[in-house]
Protein backbone atom coordinates (compact mmCIF):
# COMPACT_ATOMS: atom_id res chain seq x y z
CA UNK A 1 0.00 0.00 0.00
CA UNK A 2 1.51 3.30 -0.89
CA UNK A 3 -1.74 5.61 -0.92
CA UNK A 4 -0.89 6.52 2.66
CA UNK A 5 -1.84 10.15 3.90
CA UNK A 6 1.66 10.66 5.90
CA UNK A 7 3.11 10.23 2.17
CA UNK A 8 1.84 13.10 1.20
CA UNK A 9 3.65 16.70 1.04
CA UNK A 10 3.43 19.50 3.21
CA UNK A 11 3.52 23.44 2.74
CA UNK A 12 3.98 25.66 5.90
CA UNK A 13 2.78 29.08 5.79
CA UNK A 14 6.04 30.49 5.42
CA UNK A 15 6.64 28.63 2.11
CA UNK A 16 8.61 25.76 3.53
CA UNK A 17 7.68 22.56 1.63
CA UNK A 18 8.14 19.02 3.39
CA UNK A 19 7.71 15.70 0.74
CA UNK A 20 5.90 13.77 3.24
CA UNK A 21 4.51 13.76 7.28
CA UNK A 22 6.97 11.67 8.82
CA UNK A 23 9.35 12.42 11.08
CA UNK A 24 12.69 11.51 12.22
CA UNK A 25 12.10 13.31 16.30
CA UNK A 26 15.54 14.22 18.17
CA UNK A 27 16.97 11.18 20.17
CA UNK A 28 19.75 11.03 22.34
CA UNK A 29 22.81 9.23 20.59
CA UNK A 30 25.87 10.61 22.75
CA UNK A 31 28.15 10.37 20.04
CA UNK A 32 29.31 13.72 19.85
CA UNK A 33 33.23 14.58 20.70
CA UNK A 34 33.98 16.04 24.19
CA UNK A 35 33.80 19.61 22.97
CA UNK A 36 30.04 19.33 21.33
CA UNK A 37 31.52 18.81 17.90
CA UNK A 38 30.52 16.59 15.42
CA UNK A 39 31.99 13.22 15.12
CA UNK A 40 31.97 10.69 12.28
CA UNK A 41 30.21 8.46 14.19
CA UNK A 42 27.01 10.95 13.42
CA UNK A 43 27.45 11.88 10.51
CA UNK A 44 27.31 8.02 9.93
CA UNK A 45 24.05 7.47 11.85
CA UNK A 46 22.74 10.70 10.32
CA UNK A 47 23.74 9.64 7.01
CA UNK A 48 21.97 6.09 7.30
CA UNK A 49 18.34 7.62 8.14
CA UNK A 50 18.42 10.94 5.91
CA UNK A 51 17.06 11.56 2.72
CA UNK A 52 13.83 9.69 2.99
CA UNK A 53 11.66 11.60 5.63
CA UNK A 54 9.89 14.62 5.13
CA UNK A 55 12.10 16.11 8.39
CA UNK A 56 14.60 14.85 10.41
CA UNK A 57 15.35 16.67 13.94
CA UNK A 58 18.47 16.55 15.14
CA UNK A 59 19.98 15.40 18.57
CA UNK A 60 19.59 18.03 21.13
CA UNK A 61 22.68 21.04 20.76
CA UNK A 62 23.17 23.35 23.87
CA UNK A 63 23.38 27.08 23.75
CA UNK A 64 25.61 27.67 26.38
CA UNK A 65 28.69 25.57 27.68
CA UNK A 66 26.54 25.89 31.17
CA UNK A 67 23.86 24.25 29.03
CA UNK A 68 25.36 21.10 28.64
CA UNK A 69 23.43 18.47 29.77
CA UNK A 70 25.53 14.73 29.29
CA UNK A 71 28.45 13.77 27.79
CA UNK A 72 28.52 12.95 24.23
CA UNK A 73 26.38 16.09 23.96
CA UNK A 74 26.25 18.23 20.41
CA UNK A 75 26.87 21.93 21.00
CA UNK A 76 25.59 25.26 18.92
CA UNK A 77 27.33 27.68 21.83
CA UNK A 78 29.87 29.41 19.79
CA UNK A 79 30.63 30.41 15.77
CA UNK A 80 33.66 26.81 16.37
CA UNK A 81 30.85 24.86 16.29
CA UNK A 82 29.38 26.45 12.54
CA UNK A 83 31.71 23.71 10.85
CA UNK A 84 31.06 20.48 12.53
CA UNK A 85 26.85 21.56 12.25
CA UNK A 86 27.39 22.18 8.85
CA UNK A 87 28.73 18.32 7.91
CA UNK A 88 25.93 17.41 10.18
CA UNK A 89 23.39 19.55 8.14
CA UNK A 90 24.70 18.19 5.07
CA UNK A 91 24.59 14.26 6.23
CA UNK A 92 20.74 15.05 8.00
CA UNK A 93 19.29 16.33 4.51
CA UNK A 94 20.82 13.70 2.12
CA UNK A 95 21.10 13.82 -1.46
CA UNK A 96 18.50 14.99 -3.68
CA UNK A 97 15.11 16.42 -2.50
CA UNK A 98 15.87 15.14 0.51
CA UNK A 99 14.83 15.80 4.27
CA UNK A 100 14.26 18.83 5.98
CA UNK A 101 17.38 18.88 8.40
CA UNK A 102 16.06 20.87 11.69
CA UNK A 103 18.53 21.68 14.81
CA UNK A 104 17.11 20.90 18.14
CA UNK A 105 18.50 23.77 20.55
CA UNK A 106 17.89 23.71 24.40
CA UNK A 107 19.81 24.86 28.11
CA UNK A 108 19.49 21.65 30.25
CA UNK A 109 19.14 23.58 33.37
CA UNK A 110 19.04 21.58 36.84
CA UNK A 111 19.04 18.38 34.70
CA UNK A 112 22.71 18.40 34.32
CA UNK A 113 25.72 17.64 36.75
CA UNK A 114 28.70 19.73 37.94
CA UNK A 115 30.78 16.96 36.65
CA UNK A 116 29.30 17.08 33.32
CA UNK A 117 29.74 21.19 33.53
CA UNK A 118 33.47 20.67 34.92
CA UNK A 119 33.08 22.03 38.23
CA UNK A 120 30.76 24.35 37.49
CA UNK A 121 27.49 24.24 39.68
CA UNK A 122 24.08 23.79 37.55
CA UNK A 123 21.61 26.42 36.76
CA UNK A 124 17.80 26.94 36.52
CA UNK A 125 14.76 29.18 37.13
CA UNK A 126 15.20 28.49 41.34
CA UNK A 127 17.48 27.38 43.67
CA UNK A 128 15.22 23.29 43.84
CA UNK A 129 17.12 20.47 42.83
CA UNK A 130 15.13 17.91 40.38
CA UNK A 131 13.03 14.83 42.30
CA UNK A 132 15.83 12.57 40.90
CA UNK A 133 18.34 10.48 42.79
CA UNK A 134 21.43 12.20 42.28
CA UNK A 135 20.48 15.12 41.65
CA UNK A 136 22.26 18.37 42.33
CA UNK A 137 20.72 21.68 44.12
CA UNK A 138 20.83 24.85 41.30
CA UNK A 139 21.64 28.15 41.67
CA UNK A 140 19.34 30.83 40.37
CA UNK A 141 20.11 32.26 37.38
CA UNK A 142 20.20 36.58 37.82
CA UNK A 143 17.60 38.13 35.18
CA UNK A 144 20.78 39.51 33.20
CA UNK A 145 21.44 35.80 33.01
CA UNK A 146 18.08 34.59 32.28
CA UNK A 147 18.26 37.25 29.46
CA UNK A 148 21.89 36.11 27.96
CA UNK A 149 20.24 32.67 27.27
CA UNK A 150 17.35 34.10 25.85
CA UNK A 151 20.01 35.71 23.42
CA UNK A 152 21.98 32.09 23.36
CA UNK A 153 19.29 31.01 22.17
CA UNK A 154 18.95 33.56 18.78
CA UNK A 155 22.52 32.94 18.04
CA UNK A 156 22.51 29.16 18.29
CA UNK A 157 19.59 29.74 15.17
CA UNK A 158 21.50 32.05 13.49
CA UNK A 159 24.07 29.30 13.66
CA UNK A 160 21.73 26.59 12.34
CA UNK A 161 20.84 29.14 9.68
CA UNK A 162 24.65 29.56 8.24
CA UNK A 163 25.43 26.24 8.99
CA UNK A 164 22.97 25.31 6.33
CA UNK A 165 19.88 24.13 8.46
CA UNK A 166 16.03 24.28 7.18
CA UNK A 167 14.86 25.07 10.88
CA UNK A 168 15.17 24.77 14.50
CA UNK A 169 13.12 22.92 17.36
CA UNK A 170 13.49 24.84 20.45
CA UNK A 171 13.29 22.08 23.28
CA UNK A 172 10.69 23.38 25.79
CA UNK A 173 9.79 19.92 26.90
CA UNK A 174 11.48 16.85 28.98
CA UNK A 175 12.26 18.72 31.66
CA UNK A 176 14.96 20.65 30.70
CA UNK A 177 15.28 24.53 31.35
CA UNK A 178 12.84 26.28 29.02
CA UNK A 179 9.89 23.71 31.01
CA UNK A 180 11.52 24.49 34.44
CA UNK A 181 10.76 27.82 33.63
CA UNK A 182 7.29 26.82 32.97
CA UNK A 183 6.77 24.39 35.80
CA UNK A 184 5.92 25.36 39.60
CA UNK A 185 8.40 22.81 40.75
CA UNK A 186 11.04 24.37 39.25
CA UNK A 187 10.27 28.16 39.17
CA UNK A 188 9.43 29.51 42.47
CA UNK A 189 10.65 33.42 41.41
CA UNK A 190 8.51 36.10 42.05
CA UNK A 191 10.32 38.34 39.28
CA UNK A 192 8.55 38.74 36.13
CA UNK A 193 9.74 35.23 35.00
CA UNK A 194 7.55 33.46 37.21
CA UNK A 195 4.88 33.37 39.68
CA UNK A 196 1.54 33.23 37.69
CA UNK A 197 1.22 30.42 34.20
CA UNK A 198 1.15 33.88 32.43
CA UNK A 199 5.01 34.50 34.33
CA UNK A 200 5.83 31.02 33.64
CA UNK A 201 4.95 30.85 29.98
CA UNK A 202 7.49 34.04 29.58
CA UNK A 203 10.64 32.60 29.26
CA UNK A 204 9.61 30.35 26.35
CA UNK A 205 8.19 33.28 24.36
CA UNK A 206 11.09 35.18 25.00
CA UNK A 207 13.29 32.55 23.48
CA UNK A 208 10.89 32.30 20.54
CA UNK A 209 11.01 35.82 19.90
CA UNK A 210 14.62 35.70 19.90
CA UNK A 211 14.76 32.72 17.78
CA UNK A 212 12.43 34.43 15.32
CA UNK A 213 14.68 38.18 14.95
CA UNK A 214 17.74 35.83 14.39
CA UNK A 215 15.26 34.10 11.24
CA UNK A 216 14.25 37.19 10.06
CA UNK A 217 17.85 38.60 9.92
CA UNK A 218 20.31 35.69 8.55
CA UNK A 219 17.50 33.17 6.64
CA UNK A 220 17.27 34.04 3.06
CA UNK A 221 14.90 30.98 2.36
CA UNK A 222 11.99 29.96 4.24
CA UNK A 223 13.03 28.95 7.51
CA UNK A 224 11.20 26.09 9.79
CA UNK A 225 10.50 27.19 13.56
CA UNK A 226 9.26 24.69 16.19
CA UNK A 227 8.55 24.23 19.04
CA UNK A 228 8.72 20.81 21.99
CA UNK A 229 6.71 20.67 24.40
CA UNK A 230 5.72 18.01 27.58
CA UNK A 231 2.32 18.40 28.29
CA UNK A 232 2.11 17.59 31.80
CA UNK A 233 4.47 16.43 35.16
CA UNK A 234 3.88 14.36 37.97
CA UNK A 235 6.00 16.49 40.26
CA UNK A 236 3.76 17.89 42.85
CA UNK A 237 3.61 21.16 42.43
CA UNK A 238 4.01 20.25 38.65
CA UNK A 239 2.85 21.04 35.48
CA UNK A 240 -0.88 20.08 35.07
CA UNK A 241 -2.94 20.16 31.43
CA UNK A 242 -4.90 22.76 32.24
CA UNK A 243 -1.77 25.02 32.54
CA UNK A 244 -0.27 23.39 29.39
CA UNK A 245 -3.49 23.94 27.28
CA UNK A 246 -3.34 27.21 28.33
CA UNK A 247 0.24 28.06 27.01
CA UNK A 248 -0.64 26.40 24.01
CA UNK A 249 -3.66 28.33 23.59
CA UNK A 250 -0.81 31.11 23.30
CA UNK A 251 2.10 29.24 21.74
CA UNK A 252 -0.65 28.44 18.31
CA UNK A 253 -0.60 31.91 18.02
CA UNK A 254 3.13 32.60 17.76
CA UNK A 255 5.25 32.34 15.05
CA UNK A 256 6.15 29.24 14.88
CA UNK A 257 6.00 26.67 12.35
CA UNK A 258 4.70 23.55 14.48
CA UNK A 259 4.29 22.37 18.06
CA UNK A 260 5.47 18.85 18.37
CA UNK A 261 3.87 17.31 21.57
CA UNK A 262 6.53 15.04 23.22
CA UNK A 263 4.94 11.99 25.05
CA UNK A 264 5.85 8.42 25.27
CA UNK A 265 2.46 7.18 23.59
CA UNK A 266 1.03 9.30 21.17
CA UNK A 267 -2.90 8.47 22.66
CA UNK A 268 -1.60 8.84 26.05
CA UNK A 269 -4.61 10.31 28.46
CA UNK A 270 -3.12 12.59 32.07
CA UNK A 271 -0.96 11.09 33.88
CA UNK A 272 -1.92 12.78 36.67
CA UNK A 273 -6.29 12.75 35.54
CA UNK A 274 -7.07 9.24 35.91
CA UNK A 275 -11.21 10.24 35.11
CA UNK A 276 -9.79 11.36 32.02
CA UNK A 277 -10.95 9.64 29.01
CA UNK A 278 -9.67 11.64 26.17
CA UNK A 279 -5.93 11.29 24.55
CA UNK A 280 -4.10 14.20 25.62
CA UNK A 281 -3.14 14.92 21.63
CA UNK A 282 -6.74 15.59 21.18
CA UNK A 283 -7.04 17.44 23.31
CA UNK A 284 -4.21 20.11 22.33
CA UNK A 285 -5.65 19.22 18.73
CA UNK A 286 -9.38 20.99 20.05
CA UNK A 287 -7.01 24.18 22.13
CA UNK A 288 -5.01 24.99 18.63
CA UNK A 289 -7.83 24.46 16.10
CA UNK A 290 -5.62 24.41 13.24
CA UNK A 291 -3.69 27.58 14.18
CA UNK A 292 -0.87 25.86 14.04
CA UNK A 293 0.54 22.45 12.74
CA UNK A 294 1.23 19.12 15.25
CA UNK A 295 4.06 16.94 15.19
CA UNK A 296 2.76 13.22 17.64
CA UNK A 297 4.92 10.98 18.92
CA UNK A 298 5.75 7.79 20.67
CA UNK A 299 5.18 4.08 20.30
CA UNK A 300 4.86 4.26 16.75
CA UNK A 301 6.30 1.73 14.92
CA UNK A 302 4.09 0.17 11.97
CA UNK A 303 2.78 1.89 8.68
CA UNK A 304 -0.63 1.42 10.28
CA UNK A 305 0.73 3.44 13.17
CA UNK A 306 1.30 6.27 11.54
CA UNK A 307 -1.94 6.15 9.82
CA UNK A 308 -3.97 5.95 13.03
CA UNK A 309 -2.08 9.58 13.90
CA UNK A 310 -3.10 11.13 10.33
CA UNK A 311 -6.49 9.74 10.61
CA UNK A 312 -7.12 11.56 13.80
CA UNK A 313 -5.84 15.08 11.85
CA UNK A 314 -2.42 15.57 13.44
CA UNK A 315 -0.33 17.25 10.96
CA UNK A 316 3.03 15.04 11.37
CA UNK A 317 4.19 11.25 12.38
CA UNK A 318 7.31 11.08 14.18
CA UNK A 319 8.59 7.56 14.50
CA UNK A 320 11.43 7.08 16.97
CA UNK A 321 13.06 4.02 18.12
CA UNK A 322 11.57 1.99 15.15
CA UNK A 323 14.12 4.76 12.94
CA UNK A 324 16.73 2.70 15.30
CA UNK A 325 15.87 -0.86 13.45
CA UNK A 326 14.89 0.47 10.58
CA UNK A 327 16.80 3.50 8.74
CA UNK A 328 14.89 3.11 5.17
CA UNK A 329 11.59 2.97 6.88
CA UNK A 330 9.87 5.48 4.73
CA UNK A 331 11.85 3.98 1.46
CA UNK A 332 9.99 0.50 2.19
CA UNK A 333 6.69 1.94 2.61
CA UNK A 334 6.99 4.00 -0.41
CA UNK A 335 8.35 1.28 -2.46
CA UNK A 336 5.64 -1.01 -1.27
CA UNK A 337 7.81 -3.23 0.53
CA UNK A 338 6.73 -2.94 4.27
CA UNK A 339 7.22 -6.74 4.80
CA UNK A 340 11.15 -6.22 4.88
CA UNK A 341 10.42 -3.84 7.52
CA UNK A 342 12.74 -4.25 10.50
CA UNK A 343 11.27 -4.78 13.68
CA UNK A 344 13.95 -6.71 15.51
CA UNK A 345 17.45 -5.91 15.87
CA UNK A 346 20.22 -8.77 15.74
CA UNK A 347 23.45 -7.90 17.80
CA UNK A 348 25.71 -8.35 14.93
CA UNK A 349 23.91 -5.55 12.74
CA UNK A 350 24.69 -2.92 15.32
CA UNK A 351 27.31 -1.65 13.49
CA UNK A 352 25.84 -1.33 10.05
CA UNK A 353 22.49 0.83 11.94
CA UNK A 354 25.01 3.18 13.50
CA UNK A 355 24.38 2.49 16.57
CA UNK A 356 27.64 2.93 18.12
CA UNK A 357 28.36 1.53 21.84
CA UNK A 358 27.73 5.03 23.65
CA UNK A 359 24.52 5.09 22.07
CA UNK A 360 23.86 1.72 23.20
CA UNK A 361 25.21 2.32 26.96
CA UNK A 362 23.35 5.44 27.16
CA UNK A 363 20.20 3.03 26.11
CA UNK A 364 20.66 0.94 28.46
CA UNK A 365 21.80 2.19 31.42
CA UNK A 366 19.90 5.37 31.57
CA UNK A 367 16.75 3.84 30.02
CA UNK A 368 13.46 5.93 29.94
CA UNK A 369 14.47 9.48 31.32
CA UNK A 370 17.02 10.43 29.01
CA UNK A 371 17.76 7.97 26.77
CA UNK A 372 15.52 9.07 23.82
CA UNK A 373 13.62 11.59 24.10
CA UNK A 374 9.88 11.85 23.50
CA UNK A 375 9.98 7.78 23.74
CA UNK A 376 8.98 6.28 26.87
CA UNK A 377 10.22 2.43 26.74
CA UNK A 378 12.97 0.91 28.21
CA UNK A 379 15.40 -0.97 25.00
CA UNK A 380 15.48 -4.54 26.54
CA UNK A 381 19.05 -5.81 25.74
CA UNK A 382 19.99 -9.83 25.56
CA UNK A 383 22.93 -11.84 24.16
CA UNK A 384 22.00 -12.40 21.33
CA UNK A 385 19.11 -9.67 20.49
CA UNK A 386 18.23 -6.03 20.83
CA UNK A 387 14.87 -5.41 21.09
CA UNK A 388 13.90 -1.43 20.75
CA UNK A 389 10.39 -1.58 22.24
CA UNK A 390 9.03 1.49 20.59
Amino acid sequence: MTNYQFLKPYTFANGATVKNRVVIPPMTEQSSLEDGSVSRDELYYAGLRAGGVGMFISPVANVTANGKGFEGQLSAADDKFIPSLAKLATAMKGTGHGSKAILQIFHAGRMSMSTILRGTQPESASAVAAPREGMETPRELTDAEVQDIVTAFGEATRRAILAGFDGVEIHGANTYLIQQFFSPHSNRRTDKWGGSVEKRMTFGLEIIKAAKAAIDQYATSPFILGYRISPEEIEEPGIRIPDTLQFIDKLADEPLDYLHISMGNAWRKSLNDKSETEPTILRIKKTVNNRVPLISVGAIQTPADAEKVMDAGIDFVAIGREYLREPHWIQKVEAGLEDTIRYRVNRTELDDLGLNPALMEFLGLLGTDLGFEGEADTGVVSPYDVVLNK
